[in-house]
């Protein structure tokens, strides 16, 4: 660990987050990072309390359905004090190797953004195999914003979930794994990705219309977008994730994992044309 907290901002957006909070700031610690900001989105538990007993800045978002979202809205708003930002979920736990690796690779970088890769938890088990979870989530400041897509009120999705940020410099990559303790249960999940699907569906359609934006996806945005929208899709996310990432390592477990995460991608076909009709037929 650094003899002094990382020229690095911590910043946490959350809602109604009280039960994953304290557990993911107390990994952060006190000597990590100089700013750890909680940004928060009316939550109605004790989210903000928690926040506030562990040392942690509150600023206050709400979203009016559309850009900037919450991560952009604090960069543009809030802009921190620090050379880098991490952005970090509620359920995402900072392990002791991973805050070396970062500050190991954080004082002396050539990068512009650094990709970090997460465990997975479904069923409430650790998963070993299926597709890797990883996101290009901390980076330096005033040089990085996410997508800005022209939404109008797509979803209650107030936060950038699939918005990748745009980097035109080098990536780093550090190897140590972010634990992602996503415990909410299926419920949680499905909900979730049903949102999800609707948001790409729009986001989908929308693309279309504007060539520029299409420019500037990753090359995994292409390839996923262009199995969306062809009826085989579903099938071969679940024959990547299950057979050749290893999900089949996880048993009956990591099939339904890998059947689910298909599925999604069979919703947002779906909701995508269904968006492409012109009207609906009225019975």
């Amino acid at each position: 660990m650094p003899d002094r907290p990382l020229d690095l901002t911590v910043a946490i957006p959350v809602r109604n987050e009280e039960s994953n909070l304290a557990t993911c700031l107390q990994a952060i610690g006190t000597d990590f990072a100089r700013q750890v900001v909680v940004i928060d989105s009316a939550s109605t538990d004790a989210t903000v309390a928690v926040a506030r007993s562990h040392g942690a800045e509150v600023v206050h978002f709400d979203w009016d359905g559309r850009f900037p979202k919450k991560r952009n809205w604090f960069l543009r708003h809030h802009s921190p004090p620090t050379a880098w930002v991490l952005f970090l979920d509620a359920d995402e736990i900072l392990l002791p190797a991973v805050k070396r690796e970062i500050a190991e690779a954080l004082p002396h970088s050539p990068h512009q953004g650094y990709r970090l890769t997460y465990t997975n938890y479904f069923l409430g088990r650790r998963l070993r195999g299926g597709y890797p979870l990883h996101k290009l989530a901390l980076f330096r400041v005033g040089e990085v914003e996410y997508e800005r897509i022209e939404e109008d009120a797509w979803s209650q999705c107030d936060m950038e979930v699939h918005e990748h940020p745009i980097v035109s410099g080098s990536i780093g990559f550090i190897r140590h794994q972010i634990d992602h303790r996503d415990l909410r249960g299926i419920d949680s999940y499905m909900r979730k990705h049903n949102e999800y699907a609707a948001w790409e569906a729009h986001r989908l359609r929308a693309s279309r219309r504007d060539p520029e934006a299409v420019r500037t996806w990753s090359r995994n945005q292409r390839l996923k977008y262009r199995l969306v929208t062809t009826p085989w899709g579903g099938l071969v996310f679940f024959f990547g994730s299950f057979f050749l990432m290893g999900g089949w390592r996880d048993g009956s477990v990591g099939f339904a994992f890998a059947v689910l995460k298909s599925a999604y991608f069979v919703q947002i076909a779906c909701r995508y044309r269904e968006l492409q009709q012109p009207q609906r037929l009225q019975g």
